[in-house]
């Protein structure tokens, strides 16, 4: 009808990378005999981060080729501007736990930006890196702490297709 074809791009989800492994949920019964002993005393210095959901901006439509963002906040709320007109409905933030010593202070590193990479060799920037964490965070009374976060994709030029790199995340005590 006149208007432009507008095209979908699905980005998958970006795998972030963590410091440290967290320990599975439980144990593998057919993998060797499960232990009740207490962690080492070393343990309980050790912090630990698990990535509950890893950053997924669903689909992104745009109308024609040419330059483009779009954003996913920490609060789940999203924006699209310039070629994408649209983030798919089924978007998410990033959703981290850090667990270690109860009431400690923690500093957590994100990137400020990283390059996600289709399987053709595409290339696009995943930047403008946020969180909702406090600017001083504390792990609470169980040694729990869970931040959510997000960012900006740029798109340049033809990006179709499946998008994917690793937002490496760094946590240690203060």
């Amino acid at each position: 009808m006149g208007f432009p074809q507008s095209r979908a791009l699905l980005f998958a989800a970006l795998a972030a990378i963590a410091a440290t492994p967290w320990p599975a949920g439980a144990q593998c019964r057919l993998c060797s005999q499960p232990t009740t002993a207490l962690p080492d005393s070393d343990s309980k210095d050790s912090v630990q981060l698990q990535i509950d959901s890893s950053i997924d901006f669903d689909r992104l439509v745009l109308f024609g080729s040419g330059d483009g963002t779009a954003v996913l906040r920490p609060d789940g709320s999203s924006a699209a501007q310039g070629a994408v007109t649209n983030v798919g409905p089924r978007a998410m933030v990033g959703t981290a736990r850090v667990h270690g010593q109860p009431g400690r202070a923690v500093r957590i590193e994100l990137p400020q930006q990283i390059d996600l990479y289709s399987l053709g060799g595409s290339r696009i920037r995943f930047d403008e890196v946020v969180s909702d964490l406090p600017a001083i965070p504390h792990l609470d009374s169980a040694g729990n702490l869970i931040f959510r976060f997000g960012g900006r994709v740029r798109i340049t030029g033809e990006a179709d297709g499946a998008y994917r790199g690793d937002l490496p995340i760094t946590v240690e005590y203060q």
